[in-house]
């Protein structure tokens, strides 16, 4: 059985992508909740594939319904198609369209074929992940999620967060004076 890998890059930056083993026998809709999962996407939303060429042209397309639109072709159904019966060419390109309102773009590249899967791998997997994906809904999530982390990793607690500035200037301050009046000490000595 042949294992595809796809590398999933996000439109606005290239630096950020995904690669997702997947079977050829499974489907685009398959395909499409791998996407979603490696990029902590909900599945809320519309969501498309069309098939493409070396420039990204947008050609035939698989949805995940069909939508309220006119198409120039009978659109497929992500459901009902299985990757490898539309991989024509061995660096075969797809574009990923989820959410039409906020229009998020990942651009879909095969990138290898593998003749033998990997027992230890449930598919579709994701197998690599490069850099930091875009943030669904804002990033609100995002901040906190790494002030957790970050309290985490320092064993922070919430209070000692705002804890010290003021206490700390306060001790200073006495403890000038004490050094101060040590030294009025040692120069009355001498």
């Amino acid at each position: 059985m042949a294992i595809l890998k796809f590398r999933i890059y996000w439109e606005e930056d290239e630096s950020v992508y995904r690669v997702i083993a997947i079977k050829h026998q499974q489907t685009f809709f398959d395909l499409h909740l791998s996407i979603l999962k490696s990029y902590e996407f909900d599945s809320k939303h519309h969501a498309t594939f069309y098939k493409s060429n070396d420039a990204w042209v947008q050609g035939r397309e698989i949805t995940l319904e069909k939508y309220e639109k006119e198409y120039k072709a009978e659109p497929l159904i992500m459901k009902d198609v299985n990757i490898g019966s539309q991989i024509a060419d061995p660096n075969q390109k797809f574009v990923y369209e989820y959410d039409f309102v906020k229009n998020w773009r990942f651009m879909v590249e095969l990138i290898n074929v593998d003749k033998e899967e990997n027992k230890n791998i449930q598919y579709p997997e994701c197998i690599r992940t490069e850099g930091l994906g875009p943030s669904q809904y804002g990033t609100k999530g995002l901040i906190d999620t790494r002030l957790a982390e970050i309290e985490e990793k320092y064993d922070l607690q919430p209070d000692e967060l705002s804890d010290g500035f003021g206490e700390e200037g306060e001790e200073d301050d006495s403890s000038e004076t004490e050094n101060d009046d040590s030294t009025q000490d040692v120069n009355e000595d001498f």
